[in-house]
């Protein structure tokens, strides 16, 4: 009997995870494209791309807030990727997206050269997509108030063995985790379950620090916190199976970033 409760509520806990992207609500969905090049001529084509055609685009659109970051390892990375961040209001907003472009005459004449590249002369290698699902307890974008070159965006994902830790640990966020960042001034610019990507089950989120030095600076602050070494430690959690791999990619804004 207890067993079958139990399978009973797992099964809803799994239920309502994924009816969640089809939810109405305030919360922010998220789009986040990533495009590999091969070589600098790549990488002027792309940077060109989005900021002539696709994200003026956008702007006409109503989507407005679009960051667009290289790695900081991009000047000696033999892949340089940009990676372009796409806040909507809601999933009905990102699947019109593309079908309004395409109806969009003033893109598709600025774009045409890209768009319609050849096999042998393509802008780009690859290019990844990845649609999140804003936080319970952060459904906003939240946008610094100034613009600085010298700024570092870190985003972070984490990879859980299952979509059960990953609830687990997404619940750690919205309870606990989230407030100890907006405390020690972490500045997230937002908080995600990844919907779609090729890395779930995981979440991504993004600080902002000044610096690589007060970045590294902030994280030794955290995790000598003393209410985060409550949470982590607490068996309830589960924290220290509830993650199974981090990613971390420290970068920088372009200048032609809505931010």
């Amino acid at each position: 009997m207890i067993a079958t409760i139990k399978v009973g509520f797992i099964a809803a806990l799994f239920l309502n995870f994924s009816l969640s992207l089809f939810a109405k609500g305030p919360r922010d969905f998220y789009q986040i494209k990533i495009y590999h090049c091969k070589n600098d001529t790549q990488l002027k084509q792309v940077n060109d791309y989005l900021e002539n055609d696709y994200l003026p685009a956008l702007h006409r659109f109503n989507v407005k807030n679009i960051g667009v970051f290289t790695p900081i390892s991009n000047d000696t990375a033999s892949v340089k990727l940009v990676y372009v961040l796409i806040p909507f209001k809601s999933e009905e907003e990102w699947l019109k997206i593309d079908q309004n472009l395409l109806k969009d005459v003033t893109f598709a004449t600025a774009a045409k050269d890209f768009l319609a590249a050849s096999a042998d002369e393509a802008p780009y290698e690859r290019m990844e997509s990845i649609l999140l699902e804003a936080f319970e307890a952060q459904q906003k974008l939240l946008l610094p108030t100034t613009k600085n070159a010298d700024r570092v965006f870190e985003l972070r994902s984490y990879e859980s063995p299952t979509e059960n830790l990953l609830a687990k640990k997404m619940a750690m966020f919205n309870k606990d985790e989230i407030s100890i960042f907006k405390r020690l001034g972490f500045n997230p610019v937002f908080y995600g379950r990844v919907l779609s990507g090729s890395h779930m089950p995981n979440l991504m989120y993004m600080p902002i620090f000044n610096s690589v030095e007060e970045r590294n600076a902030q994280w030794k602050v955290f995790s000598s916190d003393a209410k985060w070494k409550e949470i982590s430690s607490d068996p309830a959690n589960e924290n220290k199976v509830s993650v199974s791999h981090i990613d971390s990619i420290l970068m920088h804004g372009t200048s032609y970033s809505d931010y």
